[in-house]
């Protein structure tokens, strides 16, 4: 009984990306990756004031772009799932993001910061990687997703599009 009663006051936060790729191989074709974050709570109790940090490696080649507003926009209310950026955009590596209308994500739910964007044209080689964090009342210090997007190419000589 009382391990039934730990159990459910354990705080589980499991965080995770989906993504696809449409990448050209060709030099200074547009390559794209769509990609969301997920955050599950899989343990027995809510965490508090959710939010995450979406880092994006300093040698990445590419530009990140995402459905977050900032603090004093007035087109917070009208979207739908919002997420607001709590750092400046002249941070071009880390994306520290909470949700407008969630306050706690409760034991089962899934919170998503969904279809984030990542272009790159690619020049002789490219490599980049992404990583996510998830933060909370509960959990200060900060969980690593479970995994990250890593990526890296080469663009073989003569492969453009001029062809």
């Amino acid at each position: 009984m009382a391990e039934k009663a730990r159990e459910l006051n354990t705080m589980q936060i499991i965080g995770y990306f989906t993504y696809s790729f449409n990448i050209q191989h060709k030099s200074n074709g547009e390559n794209i990756c769509i990609g969301n974050f997920h955050i599950l709570n899989a343990g027995g109790r809510s965490l508090s004031n959710p939010y995450i940090c979406i880092k994006i490696s300093n040698t990445a080649p590419f530009t990140f772009s995402g459905k977050y507003v900032y603090k004093d926009s007035k087109q917070k209310l009208k979207l739908s799932n919002a997420w607001e950026r709590i750092n400046g955009p002249e941070d071009r590596e880390e994306f520290w993001l909470k949700p407008v209308e969630i306050q706690s994500l409760e034991p089962s739910e899934t919170l998503v910061f969904s279809n984030f964007q990542l272009k790159w044209e690619a020049g002789s080689s490219y490599t980049g990687g992404i990583m996510g964090y998830i933060y909370g009342d509960e959990i200060q210090g900060g969980i690593n997703a479970f995994n990250q997007i890593n990526f890296s190419g080469k663009v073989s000589e003569g492969e453009s599009d001029d062809k």
